[in-house]
């Protein structure tokens, strides 16, 4: 082979550096905060609980933070390892975790994820605390479990006298990753551990027992401690300090609490059997657990436990509520920074009209489920002394949890599709919200459990019915489709308390009236106006299956307009 001359390879040289210059890709989604940049969040606060509004822009700027990312894609790529003994042959049941795991986790419980709800008296501490978990639902859905649980377990530890000193330390704000006894630490995490395998959702069906050891004082209060034996098929945060339980006392389901690690400092006999390999939600450890004369203090009286563990589950309902809406914002978040700043065809990909059919379409979707869950939150505040509030809430949050949920899945997909194959690359956040995206509807109960539970509170209370259109009558006659579509839920509810056939679709239609009132009183007339034209069984030919097909009623300017709004500034 000949050689070349030093001007041909310069320029060979050259040709091939330029076949490698990256051009026309995407900007990183970073750089903005995810709670001043987001108008729909922020209006919501200024409404609501003004007096968080730093310590939510605090949080939203984690959001937009190439370290906190890293972090996030870090702990999903490194997944928690199970250690069952030590090297010399001990039990030891724990859980391994890369170092982003707990810089995660040390972040949530610094900025009061799961806590703020608890450590305030400002009004409206549960709407400001869900806005929190909103945006930490942008950061890392793994670490969203146990925020989300510790949360819930105050509720659960004020029932029971004994743990007073638990019910401290979950409003702990400093995370600890040890095996310290509860009073040494200044912080808990708790997980719950309910669902066995011939029951699944079906508590009633539990089979791991309990018989009464002993009583003693416990931190300066009585705790009533018995021993279970028995096997549980989910038991999320198996690392945690302590976890709500469930088992059966002479044939009745109990609540029991059940501490990792005993007063005397010794280890409780937990056996994690192994961890799940789930398809999502990677970085979050979930597990089979045996129990075998492993001892719990009794929460409640015996026999009452599935109403008890109910009494902080809608907190958890709530949680994942408002976190699909969360995990939704961010996959619109990541659609419109890629769409926006990608060219295609002689304009950025999210200029092209169709690409704006599809953003403006998710983007009322997002703000539609980011309302309802917050107004969820709102009579969450008010659940005590509201009797209107607690009535709704009894519906409004499963309804939420229902549709929500579900709704997530859907948005994720097309926000992967305005990606095309960088989407579906490990490397971008896209693909692990893809996967995250159908979990918050199986945790705490599948899509048909929460229309059950919608069902039944309206068949046991039907002033709960009264407290749904109660809480829309004051919009009647406003717009008329809007009217239609109340109408069109009333008849749903009158069919589905006859028939359990018809209690997801009056579920669904229940979740739909909810979202277009907040629309309508907090909303621009854009939002609204292609809401009630396309989200309406009264409407049709507007909205097809897919999102990205508003038609004939939604202009282009309408849609142009709501992008505006959805868009994160920096």
């Amino acid at each position: 082979m000949n050689d070349l001359h030093p001007s041909e390879a310069t320029d060979l040289i050259g040709q091939s550096y330029n076949t490698h210059t990256v051009l026309n890709q995407a900007k990183p989604a970073s750089g903005f905060n995810a709670f001043a940049g987001d108008t729909v969040l922020r209006e919501a606060i200024e409404r609501e609980a003004p007096w968080a509004a730093d310590r939510c822009e605090a949080l939203g700027a984690l959001a937009g933070d190439e370290h906190v990312q890293e972090l996030a894609r870090l702990a999903n790529r490194h997944v928690p390892e199970l250690r069952t003994h030590d090297r010399f042959g001990n039990r030891i049941d724990w859980v391994d975790f890369h170092p982003s795991w707990h810089e995660l986790m040390s972040l949530a419980w610094k900025h009061e994820v799961p806590s703020l709800a608890w450590r305030t008296n400002q009004k409206n501490g549960h709407t400001a605390r869900a806005v929190l978990s909103y945006v930490w639902n942008q950061i890392e859905q793994g670490t969203s479990c146990p925020t989300g649980l510790a949360y819930a377990a105050y509720a659960g530890f004020q029932h029971e006298p004994a743990l007073a000193i638990w019910a401290e330390k979950v409003k702990g704000t400093e995370y600890e990753f040890s095996r310290k006894e509860v009073a040494d630490k200044p912080s808990v995490v708790v997980g719950y551990g309910m669902t066995e395998k011939q029951a699944g959702s079906d508590l009633r069906e539990t089979q791991t027992t309990a018989r009464f050891s002993h009583s003693e004082d416990y931190h300066g209060k009585t705790a009533h401690w018995y021993e279970l034996t028995g096997h549980k098929w989910f038991c999320s945060v198996p690392q945690a300090d302590g976890f709500f339980t469930l088992a059966k006392v002479n044939g009745e389901v109990t609540c029991f609490f059940l501490p990792r690690t005993l007063p005397d400092g010794s280890f409780n006999r937990f056996f994690v059997q192994r961890l799940k390999d789930k398809a999502g939600n990677r970085s979050n450890a979930s597990s089979e657990v045996e129990y075998a004369g492993t001892l719990a203090i009794r929460v409640g009286e015996e026999g009452k436990g599935i109403r008890e563990i109910l009494s902080h589950g809608h907190l958890t309902r709530l949680d994942f509520a408002i976190g699909s809406a969360g995990l939704m914002r961010q996959s619109l978040t990541l659609a419109m920074r890629h769409t926006t700043t990608r060219n295609a065809f002689g304009t950025t990909i999210g200029d092209r009209p169709m690409m704006t059919n599809v953003l403006a379409d998710m983007a009322v979707e997002v703000e539609a489920s980011t309302l309802m869950a917050l107004r969820v939150a709102k009579a969450t505040d008010q659940l005590a002394d509201v009797e209107h509030e607690k009535l709704l809430a009894r519906v409004a949050t499963p309804a939420a949890k229902f549709f929500n949920c579900s709704r997530a899945p859907s948005i994720a997909y097309e926000a992967l599709q305005c990606h095309g194959g960088n989407g579906f690359i490990e490397e971008n956040p896209m693909a692990r919200l893809y996967r995250e995206a159908p979990l918050n509807s199986i945790w705490e109960g599948a899509a048909n459990m929460m229309c059950m539970d919608v069902r039944r509170a309206m068949t046991r209370d039907p002033r709960t019915v009264e407290a749904v259109f109660d809480e829309v009558r004051p919009l009647a006659g406003q717009d008329a489709r809007y009217d239609a579509m109340v109408n069109h839920a009333e008849r749903l509810v009158r069919e589905a308390l006859s028939d359990e056939f018809f209690a997801r679709p009056m579920s669904e239609a229940i979740a739909r009236v909810l979202q277009g009132a907040e629309l309508l009183r907090y909303s621009t007339d854009e939002v609204a106006d292609v809401f009630l034209n396309t989200r309406n069984p009264g409407t049709s030919g507007s909205w097809g299956v897919h999102y990205g097909t508003l038609a004939l009623a939604v202009t282009q300017s309408q849609a142009k307009k709501i992008m505006q709004r959805a868009t994160v500034t920096e």
